[in-house]
């Protein structure tokens, strides 16, 4: 018994001196053991001696039931000893810390806790899921990417990060990486818990536990929607720029051409006039003559667009009032252009002055206007306007790009039967036509790029196949002719969103982006959709406070969006957007004409002000309520 006890004390008082009673779990089991074995055998030889010295007198039961309850409490401490043992599996007869041991384990619990704090501090998104994809650990950076708390999504399916084609993408990937592929890397689309989308790069890998089994991905995400946007930014500029570098290369042949063209067609003009006045009398000859002549005088009208693309033509610049210009060519367009066209002129309240030259205005909207009927051969709707805009310079598809300021502007609108973005790329290229051959020079479009550049001025086309077309030339104002000035950009700092929500509904997803960003950044809360069912499935779950679509989208056009949502809610605020013009909207009845209405390209500063107008007013929307 007092060796049991000694043995308990040799035990507990180094441990108990180290300050490890708490954490040396297997010294004070083995502790326990010899602690209730010294006052087991205690209660054995009390009950022995007094059996044996007192003989007369019986030993009491409760102290045979108390050896009895002890023999009990002995056996539990030598269950939980084993217990202790097995855990630890400490090597046999230790029962000090091996301080080598506990050293090594003190730090790996330290870099478990470091690890653990990176991960959840990291920029990245840092996700795991099982093998049927249901998250299961969810770190600060997913947080603060995609907007749900790791206590509302833990337990929950990856596929409410994503949309269905992303879902089924999402199966892809994790079949290939169950059937041995390894640090899987890829970029996708995501959504954020209020819908809206998030570019992101992926690394997923397989998770194993220590026996080499798979029990679920681990993935590392990045959200690379700003990298996206700033090499969009990047590839527009280059692209402009190589456009530029393109343009000038064949203006600088084409203008060669055509001053060695012109020598050629001076001599056959003034032979062929010789031969005319020798032909006097054989009327066959003549008419023969007469033929040759109009053949060169059109060679002649070339060579004088080609000169004017290259601006090797002599032009004679001066103030002049765009919607006389525009009045002049309506006018002529009426007797020539035909009764299947419906022309619609749409001038300006205030004279819009340029300087530039009033036969190269003339002539800029006389191309526009025919390729506009050719595109029309079943007939349709043609709108001529002229007015001012204001630009910010950061606006996209100008050719070329433009500082901010207040410009002139024409539009050039029609119905007809619309261009491919492959083909809208090389538009303005000499010599470049989608028309029969025989039909079309390809210097049209081409001559009107050298008028507009020459003058200072850009051009911007917007087109959908089967839809129409839109031409906006943009061109400096004048001020030296001490007419008054059309409006000038708008400084004055637009009013804060002050959180409402605005769902956004465009199809082309860099635009999405970018007005995204704007009405964000306005203090908007944004959700985006990049169609019309994506667009009803946010509104029925988020609701908003406003809506703005763009007009003419793939399946469900924003007008037939604002019906739909106007049955659930009729008094909501529509806002709509488009890069065709209101003009020739209203006049083929796509809208209303009192509509809310914001053409494309805008300005950040008028975007949140047409939307801080609409928002605000809270009116029905006409033909809506």
């Amino acid at each position: 018994m007092i060796t049991y006890a000694a043995i308990t004390v040799v035990i507990t008082v180094p441990v108990a001196r180290a300050g490890r009673l708490r954490s040396n779990r297997l010294a004070v089991a083995t502790a326990l053991i010899f602690l209730t074995a010294a006052v087991g055998h205690g209660l054995h030889a009390y009950l022995a001696f007094a059996g044996l010295g007192h003989a007369e007198h019986a030993v009491s039961i409760d102290w045979v039931w108390a050896l009895a309850w002890w023999n009990v409490v002995t056996g539990v401490a030598g269950l939980y000893y084993w217990t202790v043992r097995r855990r630890t599996r400490a090597p046999a007869g230790a029962i000090y810390p091996d301080p080598q041991r506990e050293r090594l384990q003190d730090e790996a619990d330290a870099h478990r806790a470091t690890l653990e704090a990176v991960i959840e501090h990291t920029d990245d998104a840092i996700i795991g899921s099982d093998l049927d994809g249901v998250i299961t650990a969810w770190n600060r950076g997913a947080e603060r990417i995609f907007g749900w708390t790791a206590a509302e999504i833990i337990g929950r399916h990856a596929r409410v990060l994503t949309d269905d084609a992303g879902a089924e993408e999402q199966r892809d990937m994790m079949h290939r990486i169950r059937t041995g592929e390894r640090g899987v890397p890829y970029e996708t689309r995501r959504f954020r818990k209020d819908g809206t989308p998030v570019e992101a790069s992926f690394s997923v890998a397989l998770v194993r536990d220590r026996f080499g089994h798979p029990v679920g991905f681990s993935a590392v995400v990045r959200d690379i929607t700003a990298i996206k946007e700033a090499a969009e930014r990047q590839r527009a500029v280059e692209e402009r720029t190589h456009q530029a570098q393109r343009m000038e290369s064949l203006g600088k042949l084409a203008g060669g051409v055509a001053h060695d063209f012109n020598n050629i067609l001076a001599i056959i003009v003034n032979y062929t006039d010789f031969a005319v006045e020798e032909a006097a009398g054989n009327d066959a000859l003549a008419t023969d003559l007469r033929h040759v002549r109009s053949a060169a005088d059109r060679a002649i009208n070339l060579t004088r667009q080609l000169l004017t693309f290259t601006r090797g033509d002599t032009i004679q610049p001066q103030d002049v009032d765009l919607n006389a210009g525009l009045a002049e060519v309506h006018a002529m367009l009426g007797r020539t252009i035909g009764e299947h066209i419906n022309l619609i002129m749409v001038s300006s309240p205030a004279p819009v002055m340029v300087h530039a030259d009033p036969g190269q205005m003339q002539q800029v909207l006389l191309n526009l206007a025919i390729n506009a009927r050719d595109a029309m051969p079943d007939g349709g709707t043609l709108v001529l306007e002229a007015n001012t805009a204001a630009l910010d310079g950061g606006e996209l598809d100008m050719r070329p790009p433009l500082p901010p300021g207040t410009y002139a502007r024409l539009l050039v609108s029609d119905t007809g039967e619309g261009m491919t973005a492959d083909v809208a790329a090389h538009i303005f290229e000499p010599f470049y036509t989608t028309k029969p051959r025989g039909q079309g020079t390809g210097l049209g479009l081409s001559t009107v790029y050298g008028i507009v550049t020459e003058a200072g001025g850009s051009v911007n086309v917007y087109s959908e196949p089967g839809v129409g077309t839109t031409f906006r030339i943009y061109l400096p104002l004048a001020t030296a002719s001490g007419a008054a000035l059309p409006a000038v950009l708008r400084r004055d700092t637009p009013p804060s969103g002050d959180g409402r929500t605005i769902l956004v509904v465009e199809d082309e997803p860099a635009l999405a982006r970018v007005v995204t960003r704007i009405l964000a950044n306005g203090g908007y809360h944004v959700l985006t959709a990049t169609g019309g069912r994506q667009a009803l499935a946010l509104f029925r779950l988020h609701g908003c406070d406003a809506l703005l679509t763009d007009v003419i989208m793939p399946e469900m056009s924003g007008r037939r969006l604002a019906e739909i949502i106007h049955q659930t809610a009729p008094a909501l605020p529509v806002l709509y957007m488009s890069g065709y013009s209101n003009g020739l909207l209203g006049t083929t009845h796509v809208l209303d004409g009192d509509i809310a209405f914001i053409e494309k390209p805008f300005t950040a500063h008028d975007l949140l002000h047409k939307v801080a107008e609409v928002v605000t007013s809270q009116t029905l929307i006409p033909g809506y309520g």
